[in-house]
C-alpha cells in the first residue's frame, strides 16, 4: 500500500490491505499524491473517506501512471468515479525513421496551429500519412526479423521464454505472502510465515508412509569401476541447459561452458577425485527449497506448492555423470514411458488411444485405471531406493556414491517474505534434479515386477500409472494387486485423484472400488 491514503484506516480498510498482501497486490490509489478532493470516493453527512479503490499486481504497478477521483462524476448514490491510466504501448519496433517522422510531424502540426493555411495543413497531412506508413513498416521489418530468429536453434529459446512469460502473465498469482497454519487460520507475519513453510516442508521430507520392512537381503555387485572420462564430463556439460536458476554457491552452469577445454579438465580431475573417496564437497549438500504452485486449489495452501531444489550446478554436472553411467547398465521395462531414451507422453497416449479405438470398434467395453501416487517423489523411502538400485544390478560403488548424495543434505525455504531456518532432509528424492526421474523409475520399476507379470497392459509414465482390463472386476482386482504391492514399500496411492474410466461403457457396467472406497468415474 502507498502513502497516499485518507484519514486513519478502519477494520474494514485493513481487511482491504490483508486482501492486498495475501494477493501480492498493491492498492493503486494509494500511490499518487492528490489533493484531498481527488482522493475521497465518499461523501455523506459531513463524512468524507476513500473506500472504493483500484487493485493491480505488485509487478504491474508501474504500468500505471495516474489514478485520481473524479469530481461531479458519481457512479452510485454518494460515490464517485475512480479511475486509473495505463500505460501499455509497445514500442520494441521503435527505431530512427519512424522517431524521425514523428518529430517533423510535431513540428509540422505546431505550424498548422500557428497559421492554418490550406499549404500548412496539406502538409500536416502528408506527414500523418507518412508516419503510418513507417510506422506499419518498422512493424513489418521487426516482426520478419523476430519470426527469422525463432526459426533458428537458439530463437526457439526465446520462442520457449516468451510462451512462458505469457503463462505467468496469465495467472493471477504466482506465490503469496501470507499462508494458512495446520487449523487454517492466515499467518500474516513474515516470521509466522516462514515458520510454517519450514514446518509444512520439514515434515514432508523427513517423514515416511507407513510400510513393511524387508527381512530378505540382496547380494551387491562389487566390481571396478572405470575413471570419470573427458568425454562424459564433455557430454553432461553439453546436456546442461543454460538460463537456470543457481544452488547455494551461486556458481552458474555457464561458468564451466565459458571456460572450454580448462573446466572439462578441471571437472574431469575434480570428479574423479569424488568418485575415489565417494565423499563430494560438502556445499554440494545444500540447497534451496522454492514453491511453485500448483495453478489448482487454495494458493494459501502450503500443500498446493510443489517444492523444487536449487542446487548446486556443479552438482548437476556429476550427478549427469553418474545419471548416464546407470543407464548403461540398468534396464527399465517396457512400460515405463517417463524420461526414458526415444519415448514421451505422446507415445503413452497414442497406444492408449489406439487400444480404446479398437475396442470401439469392436464393440466392447475397456475398463481403465487411472492412478495417482501421493507425494511419491518425497516419500520414496530411501532403504527402498538402496535396495531397488542393488537388485536392479547397479555396481555398489555407484550405490555408495548415490547414497552420499543424499547424506547429510540440509536446505531452506524461499518464499515470498524471505528465507527460512535450514533444516534436513532425510526422505525421498530431490526434486528438479536429473538423476531423481531415473532413480524413481529404477524403485516403480521393482517394487512392480510381479504385479506387471499379472496386468500386462499397464503404462507408466514416472508415478501416473493406468490399468486397462476387459471387464471391471478384473480391473478392481489389478488395482488392488498395485496397491497393495506398493503401499507394502512405502508409497501410497492417492484416493481423491484415481480415476476410473469405462470405453464403450454399456448399461450398468458399474464402479470400482479401492479398498471399499468408490473410485472417481470420469
Amino acid at each position: 500500500m502507498g502513502k497516499f491514503g485518507v484519514k486513519e484506516r478502519n477494520l474494514e480498510g485493513q481487511m482491504v490491505v490483508d486482501f492486498a498482501k495475501r494477493m501480492d497486490m498493491g492498492v493503486v490509489n494509494t500511490y499518487f499524491q492528490k489533493r484531498e478532493e481527488h482522493r475521497v470516493t465518499y461523501k455523506s453527512g459531513g463524512r468524507r473517506t476513500q473506500v472504493d479503490h483500484i487493485l493491480c499486481r505488485r509487478g504491474n504497478l508501474k504500468e500505471i501512471s495516474d489514478c485520481k477521483v473524479v469530481v461531479g462524476e458519481s457512479v452510485a448514490r454518494q460515490h464517485r468515479m475512480v479511475v486509473c491510466r495505463k500505460e501499455d504501448k509497445e514500442t520494441w519496433w521503435w527505431n530512427e525513421e519512424v522517431q524521425d517522422s514523428v518529430q517533423r510531424k510535431r513540428l509540422a502540426k505546431k505550424k498548422w496551429d500557428m497559421d492554418r493555411t490550406e499549404e500548412n495543413r496539406q502538409e500536416y497531412k502528408e506527414l500523418q500519412r507518412r508516419v503510418k506508413r513507417e510506422v506499419s513498416k518498422a512493424k513489418q521489418k521487426a516482426y520478419d526479423e523476430l519470426y527469422t530468429r525463432l526459426d533458428t536453434r537458439e530463437g526457439q529459446k526465446d520462442l520457449y521464454r516468451l510462451a512462458r512469460q505469457r503463462d505467468r502473465d496469465g495467472k493471477d498469482v504466482q506465490q503469496v505472502r501470507v499462508i494458512k497454519d495446520r487449523d487454517g487460520r492466515v499467518l500474516t507475519s513474515e516470521e509466522s510465515v516462514q515458520r510454517r513453510w519450514k514446518e509444512y516442508f520439514e515434515d514432508l521430507m523427513n517423514e515416511e508412509n507407513e510400510r513393511e520392512k524387508r527381512v530378505e537381503g540382496v547380494n551387491s555387485v562389487e566390481q571396478k569401476v572405470d575413471k570419470i572420462r573427458k568425454d562424459e564430463v564433455r557430454k553432461a556439460l553439453k546436456r546442461m541447459k543454460s538460463g537456470k536458476a543457481v544452488g547455494p554457491d551461486d556458481i552458474p552452469v555457464e561458468v564451466w561452458k565459458c571456460l572450454g577445454q580448462t573446466a572439462v579438465e578441471f571437472l574431469t580431475s575434480l570428479f574423479n577425485r569424488v568418485l575415489e573417496s565417494e565423499r563430494m564437497p560438502e556445499e554440494w549438500r545444500r540447497s534451496v527449497l522454492a514453491p511453485i504452485f500448483k495453478n489448482k486449489g487454495d494458493v494459501q495452501s502450503c500443500s498446493n506448492y510443489r517444492g523444487i531444489k536449487l542446487m548446486s550446478h556443479t552438482m548437476k554436472v556429476w550427478e549427469r555423470v553418474v545419471e548416464a553411467r546407470l543407464r548403461k547398465v540398468v534396464e527399465i521395462c517396457e512400460q515405463q514411458y517417463g524420461f526414458m531414451p526415444r519415448k514421451s507422453t505422446t507415445d503413452a497416449i497414442f497406444a492408449l488411444r489406439i487400444l480404446m479405438e479398437k475396442y470401439r470398434d469392436g464393440q466392447r467395453e475397456l475398463h481403465c485405471v487411472f492412478v495417482d501416487l501421493e507425494k511419491a517423489y518425497d516419500r520414496v523411502p530411501r532403504e527402498e531406493l538402496w535396495y531397488c538400485m542393488r537388485k536392479s544390478g547397479v555396481v555398489e560403488k555407484y550405490v555408495r556414491v548415490v547414497q552420499d548424495m543424499y547424506e547429510r543434505s540440509r536446505t531452506v525455504v524461499r518464499c515470498a517474505v524471505g528465507q527460512t531456518e535450514e533444516f534436513n532432509v532425510e526422505v525421498g528424492l530431490h526434486q528438479g534434479l536429473a538423476l531423481s526421474p531415473f532413480l524413481f523409475a529404477i524403485v516403480m520399476d521393482q517394487l512392480s515386477e510381479e504385479v506387471r507379470q499379472e496386468s500386462p497392459w499397464t503404462m507408466m509414465f514416472a508415478d501416473d500409472i493406468v490399468i486397462c482390463s476387459e471387464s471391471r472386476e478384473q480391473v478392481e482386482e489389478n488395482l488392488e494387486r498395485w496397491r497393495f504391492a506398493l503401499e507394502r514399500r512405502g508409497m501410497k496411492v492417492s484416493r481423491s485423484k484415481t480415476e476410473y474410466m469405462c470405453v464403450n461403457e454399456r448399461e450398468g457396467s458399474g464402479t470400482v472400488r479401492l479398498q471399499g472406497e468408490e473410485v472417481k468415474k470420469v
